[in-house]
């Protein structure tokens, strides 16, 4: 939590790049009411207030800052395993009060005047990056990697390279408020909005804006092909449509590692997929000598990661996280490493912050192993055709909504969903604006 808050202090002392075409660091329109915030209207919204604490507060509805903004009425939004990264502080560069939420979708209620592709009442879906649309990597819809809406240097230093500005992830990655609110600011509306049709809820179309994106990117970005075994680390949202899309692209068979009543639900709403319970597995046994035992003493082709690099299993990592000596650890990655077979391919989709020990890089050479870093999708790459899928109903994004919540209730929504309990997988988050629930949609649970 100290790296954190020193890093935005540095970050602040060094200062931002020029390579940005949009402001940076407005993630609460209170930071500056007269020039981000219209005061005349107030809304609730999700924000970071410490570590491990966040808190629904009141604060003013965005304005328009710049020609090409879009407000959103949000109608809905959802809590991704992502935010827990947030919430516990190991993404850098948080600051108090930081609007949360990264996928969103809602009503259009204002643009700035050089908006021409949507208009106000439009219903639509935001993808979690922010694009310029016209850079190297937007040009090729590459839209999680835009070099034009960035501009920390702390993140180009560290990571050679900086992705593109992103709704609710702190200043390391813009600074930009999120959806976990009654009204949003997008900026580059034109370019970061898909109009939803009227066959498509938005139970279901607020998935576009990357659980759908992301889980299609680590699949076909892994190389999944016909007749492939693939195992997915992870029974969560994102593991589960991994599932989906494996056997879309033609999988054998598909094994989902995890513990605890995940599995259950897996076997429940995934009934073509085989199950491993790590926490079950006898002494002397592991997750890769089971796997191998499974599946023709080789292993999988495929190996998934669709946890993240902050959940140590082991006391070595535990205590060299705790102490600064590493920020992830490598210990999924090893182990599907070792679980593949021979020239088998590993995809990280998990997110990792920045750097690990003990890596296996041995028998990552020795054997030929595709290590795939799958990035943040690129969700303007795959929407368009994802949403397709929606319609034809090849993908139902509604069997992996546990729950449907009031976005009053976010603060013990969070508790409820780090803890796994009452059964949260993902959950639908409804606001004053929200239309009545589609058919499918869970019932609303309050706290």
């Amino acid at each position: 939590m100290a790296m954190s808050q020193a890093a935005y202090a540095a970050e602040k002392a060094i200062g931002h790049d020029d390579n940005a075409v949009t402001s940076q660091d407005i993630t609460n329109p209170a930071l500056d009411r007269e020039r981000y915030g219209d005061s005349s209207v107030k809304m609730k919204a999700l924000a970071w207030m410490g570590k491990n604490t966040v808190k629904v507060v009141e604060c003013p509805k965005p304005k328009v800052v710049e020609e090409k903004d879009v407000i959103l009425k949000v109608t809905g939004s959802t809590v991704c395993g992502s935010d827990l990264h947030l919430l516990h502080g190991v993404v850098v560069q948080l600051q108090k009060g930081d609007i949360l939420g990264h996928e969103f979708c809602g009503v259009v209620d204002d643009v700035g005047s050089g908006v021409t592709n949507v208009k106000k009442g439009d219903r639509v879906v935001a993808s979690f990056q922010i694009a310029c649309g016209n850079c190297y990597f937007c040009k090729q819809k590459l839209s999680s990697q835009c070099e034009k809406t960035n501009s920390n240097t702390i993140e180009n230093a560290m990571y050679g390279g900086r992705t593109a500005g992103m709704f609710g992830y702190s200043h390391f990655t813009g600074g930009f408020a999120g959806g976990q609110a009654e009204y949003v600011r997008v900026p580059y509306g034109d370019v970061n909005l898909l109009k939803l049709p009227d066959d498509v809820p938005d139970e279901k179309g607020l998935y576009l804006s990357d659980v759908l994106a992301t889980s299609w990117n680590a699949v076909v970005d892994t190389g999944v092909n016909e007749g492939d075994v693939v195992a997915i680390w992870g029974a969560g949202p994102i593991g589960q449509m991994c599932v989906d899309f494996a056997f879309v692209q033609g999988a054998k068979r598909v094994i989902v590692i995890d513990s605890n009543w995940r599995l259950d639900y897996i076997k429940e709403k995934y009934p073509k997929a085989e199950t491993l319970d790590y926490s079950k597995l006898p002494r002397g046994e592991s997750v890769t000598s089971k796997l191998k035992e499974m599946v023709d003493g080789r292993g999988p082709d495929v190996a998934i990661e669709c946890v993240a690099g902050e959940y140590a299993k082991g006391w070595a990592h535990y205590f060299e996280i705790l102490l600064g000596f590493e920020t992830d650890t490598s210990e999924i990655v090893n182990e599907m490493i070792t679980s593949v077979r021979n020239f088998g391919r590993c995809g990280i989709t998990g997110v990792y912050v920045g750097f690990t020990n003990h890596f296996n890089i041995g028998s990552l050479m020795e054997r030929g192993i595709r290590l795939i870093g799958n990035g943040q999708a690129p969700v303007h790459l795959y929407w368009e055709n994802l949403l397709k899928m929606i319609q034809e109903g090849k993908i139902d994004p509604l069997k992996m909504v546990s729950h449907r919540v009031r976005i009053d209730d976010l603060e013990k929504v969070y508790e409820k969903f780090e803890k796994k309990e009452d059964g949260m997988q993902k959950v639908y988050v409804e606001t004053k604006f929200s239309a009545p629930p589609c058919t499918g949609s869970p019932g609303l649970t309050t706290y």
